[in-house]
């Protein structure tokens, strides 16, 4: 089997890291995190300007038609970044739920947008009771002649401080964790009756939590099929767990080359403390832990490629794997960066605060194994 990328992704890799070296220093994002939007505009707009906003979409709406493999190169590297923008949000989530489920005019009206760059998007789908279950779904949106009327709340909505659009996950009918019965809605973030209150995760990503109150809808609000889109959260939560996971990748490779060089150059009774046989053992260990993970990740991206497999095992064991190796590869970094490794001022513990964050997203490990062993042992 063939991993080599392709010209177009390697010029694509290349893009990204370019940017990443040239203007998103790590003091740069330290900045922008601090900033009220936690995000750069400026950023945005550069990366519609360099097509990055159009990866992943239909050539007919104005996009690269990209696959699994463009975004996993793209992801990878803006994990070396640690990339602030909602590009996982906007593009990943969002774009990815309008164009499983978007109907032509949605797709027409909305996609050209977030190429563009003219549009932030949210998917709001997490509410307080649900922990990692996409079916557990409490917010309602009631029949009101043409239209519909949406009432509930919504927690750790990614990117919901800035977005002017959200997707919104609601049921329409069943028990509150049936799979049946759960609806999509597009709205406008501005819309009366919603209220927002937006604060800064530990890694420095923006989220909000949404409470809607007789939020009016109209009909053409309805993403997809009344009550039937649950399969389409699923798939699309699957593809954005690979997104992750190559983030992730990208923030391992990260840990590991930048504590061999410290290793190398941090002394100890004369000699760099990198000379000593233990610390080598460990450094070896942390890179198999990379590329384990690595070839977990290829193989979900194969499968996902296929669409005639089923990609959701392989989706399992690489979350599972990448929980127990982002901890050992971020652990370690911290450990042997000593007690500087903990420091805000120091880009090791800003890595290892977002390989956290990435790792919990659509559930842990644990969370994982058990899926994992239920459709193995099934």
């Amino acid at each position: 089997m063939n991993f080599d990328f392709s010209e177009e992704q390697v010029m694509l890799r290349d893009s990204v890291a370019r940017f990443i070296q040239d203007d998103y220093s790590f003091d740069a994002r330290r900045k922008i995190a601090a900033s009220d939007t936690g995000m750069s505009a400026e950023h945005w707009q550069t990366f519609a300007e360099l097509g990055w906003l159009s990866v992943p979409f239909a050539e007919e709406h104005g996009g690269f038609g990209g696959g699994p493999v463009d975004v996993m190169v793209m992801m990878e590297e803006f994990g070396k970044g640690m990339v602030l923008e909602p590009y996982f949000a906007t593009v990943i989530l969002f774009g990815g739920l309008l164009q499983r489920a978007g109907s032509t005019e949605q797709q027409a009206t909305y996609i050209p947008r977030i190429v563009e760059g003219n549009c932030l998007g949210a998917f709001a789908f997490t509410e307080r009771q649900s922990r990692y279950e996409l079916a557990d779904v409490k917010t309602t949106a009631t029949p009101d002649g043409d239209g519909f009327v949406l009432n509930g709340e919504k927690v750790v909505v990614y990117n919901g401080a800035n977005a002017d659009t959200l997707i919104v996950a609601a049921r329409t009918g069943g028990e509150q964790c049936d799979e049946d019965g759960i609806s999509l809605f597009i709205l406008d973030a501005g819309a009366a009756g919603i209220d927002r209150m937006s604060y800064a995760l530990m890694d420095g990503q923006r989220a909000a939590n949404l409470v809607f109150k007789d939020v009016r809808l109209p009909a053409d609000a309805l993403l997809g099929e009344k009550d039937k889109a649950y399969p389409v959260m699923s798939w699309v939560v699957l593809e954005a767990c690979v997104a992750l996971a190559a983030e992730g990748l990208g923030i391992m490779g990260q840990l590991n080359t930048k504590t061999l060089e410290y290793t190398k150059q941090r002394e100890q009774f004369g000699v760099p403390i990198g000379s000593f046989q233990a610390l080598q053992h460990r450094m070896v260990d942390t890179f198999m832990s990379y590329e384990q993970t690595k070839s977990l990740l290829y193989r979900a991206v194969c499968t996902l490629e296929k669409e005639d497999e089923d990609p959701a095992r392989d989706i399992h064991a690489l979350k599972v794997m990448l929980d127990r190796a982002g901890r050992h590869v971020h652990s370690e970094a911290i450990q042997l960066h000593g007690g500087m490794g903990l420091t805000d001022e120091m880009d090791i513990a800003h890595y290892a605060k977002r390989l956290m964050m990435i790792n919990a997203t659509f559930g842990d490990g644990d969370h994982h194994q058990a899926q994992f062993n239920a459709l193995s042992f099934a």
